[in-house]
């Protein structure tokens, strides 16, 4: 992997051969994963539509076996340090990969939970090329589509008890705000979704607290719970058009879990409200909208314009005769592919059960309400007991986000396993690839440490720019009279110099034709 920095700390520096070493257990509860300093708010290209959803290839007729691949699940309890630079504050963590044939164009889109910065772009390397500078909880960073732009999107917000109160954010390829979308009704915006569409709209979800009779379902009569809410929002003027509750249409004996299953989620009050739902994805579907629920097992068809419900696939009400190899649980990212085929992240397994985590793909047939195995993908016994996501790239691969087993993996169409990156943090609640393209309106940063002779070490970094070739450095006596030194091509992140002492420092980003693209304020020695 390429050095991209000078280590300042010898704590900083990597184990040897720790590049190829998985190196994180990132086992986190269903419920806890959001309440480490990462998700605690402040003190802690060719898109194939506006929602950035790839077309899959044409299903196959047989499923495709699961590679065993060549890397181990990251097992090490011993995390690497993150990676510290010296012009920046900022902070990321430390990813190892490795490839055995090319992957998709892109770069890798990840939120890591933990460790120095909540919002990762980076390449296949794990060098990192947008480190989120706000250090604010977030969640799903990826790249969409909106006024006919590619635009970076994320959720932003707190993390309390499995889910989340925050704001979708839209930013352009300048880092600059588009807008802040907030779910309507007096709600806030859960974490598990915000996705834009066609039609200038968001698709998120909420999680209001609500009193509800638990007896049935063994809990108190004076109950609290989450209720579910799918939204769709109109962007710019934030007008719900849809506003669809889970509670007024599954019923809590759906529910895989009951009031007992926790004491802090039983249902006594509203600090321990029972989540008998766990809506985490929405995915439109022309004129209907597919809806998973974790804590059901299964997937929900609804009408888009007035919220009815066509079908269940999955779950204890199946309307789907689902095959025995198609089976899903404790769900997340169901994507609609195609009018025969479905996509999900099949974690497959929940604390204290047993289970192999797989991206999964499903051919289902409507009319016969059938559901059977199109395809799987699942390497080196990753699991992830919650979050997860399944994205389908623009060649034919499949890239596969573990979740809470903090990796993601490539595979090729027919199940190779031919990239992995390792190391996502604790935890990452989706990991995607996309073609970006930005300059940032920030300048870049400079750090210089002085040497024991006549020269110093000048170190240079531009957060979040993806087209910088070299870097250009000037140095004088005054501000007013600075000389080019030297030039020399981008390494990494972070690019070190080494020049003779001077008392004032600058540098230009170049790109690749030799045009300045930003020039960074002189630093005084």
């Amino acid at each position: 992997m390429e050095q991209d920095s000078v280590d300042i700390e010898d704590s900083a520096k990597p184990p040897a051969g720790a590049e190829h070493q998985p190196w994180m257990q990132g086992s986190v509860t269903r419920r806890g994963f959001l309440f480490g300093a990462s998700m605690l708010g402040v003190g802690g290209l060719a898109l194939g539509t506006a929602a950035g959803r790839w077309v899959i290839p044409a299903a196959k007729t047989t499923p495709v076996a699961s590679p065993s691949g060549s890397a181990t699940p990251p097992t090490a309890t011993t995390a690497i340090p993150d990676r510290r630079f010296v012009s920046t504050k900022l902070t990321c963590t430390h990813a190892s990969s490795w490839k055995s044939a090319p992957t998709a164009d892109g770069l890798l889109f990840t939120a890591p939970q933990g460790h120095g910065s909540n919002g990762l772009i980076m390449d296949n390397d794990g060098v990192p090329v947008w480190i989120e500078p706000s250090g604010l909880g977030m969640t799903d960073l990826r790249v969409q589509e909106f006024e006919g732009k590619p635009v970076l999107t994320y959720w932003s917000g707190t993390g309390t008890g499995g889910h989340g109160q925050g704001s979708g954010i839209i930013l352009d390829s300048a880092y600059k705000s588009v807008a802040t979308v907030n779910t309507g009704n007096s709600m806030a915006a859960d974490l598990h979704e915000f996705r834009l569409t066609d039609a200038g709209t968001a698709l998120m979800i909420s999680y209001p607290t609500i009193k509800r009779d638990l007896s049935p379902v063994g809990g108190p009569v004076d109950g609290h719970m989450y209720d579910c809410h799918v939204q769709e929002i109109v962007v710019r003027t934030g007008v719900v058009l849809l506003d669809w509750s889970a509670v007024e249409v599954i019923g809590l004996d759906e529910s895989f879990l009951k009031p007992a299953t926790s004491p802090t989620a039983d249902g006594s009050t509203a600090e321990k409200a029972f989540d008998p739902y766990h809506v985490n994805s929405v995915d439109e579907d022309g004129s209907h909208l597919l809806v998973s629920a974790r804590h059901t097992h299964a997937l929900y068809l609804l009408e888009r314009a007035t919220g009815n419900l066509v079908w269940r696939l999955g779950g204890k009400r199946s309307d789907f005769a689902v095959a025995d190899d198609a089976a899903f649980a404790w769900q997340h990212d169901g994507r609609r592919r195609s009018p025969t085929e479905i996509s999900v992240f099949d974690n497959h397994y929940d604390d204290g059960s047993s289970g192999t985590s797989r991206g999964l793909f499903l051919t289902i047939d409507e009319t016969a309400r059938t559901a059977v195995l199109r395809a799987e993908y699942a390497n080196a016994g990753h699991r992830g007991n919650a979050e997860g996501n399944v994205q389908v790239l623009p060649n034919g691969n499949i890239l596969v986000g573990w979740g809470a087993d903090p990796a993601t993996t490539e595979f090729t169409a027919d199940g190779e396993a031919i990239f992995e990156a390792v190391g996502l943090g604790n935890a990452s609640y989706r990991v995607y690839r996309f073609p970006w393209a930005a300059t940032p309106t920030t300048v870049p940063d400079v750090g210089v440490l002085q040497g024991n002779g006549s020269s110093m070490a000048v170190f240079v970094s531009w957060n979040g720019s993806t087209n910088v070739a070299s870097w250009r450095i000037l140095t004088g006596d005054s501000e007013s009279a600075l000389t080019a030194r030297s030039t020399i091509p981008r390494r990494g992140f972070e690019t070190q110099f080494a020049v003779a002492n001077a008392s004032h420092v600058a540098v230009e980003a170049l790109g690749s034709g030799g045009a300045v693209l930003s020039r960074s304020a002189v630093v005084k020695v």
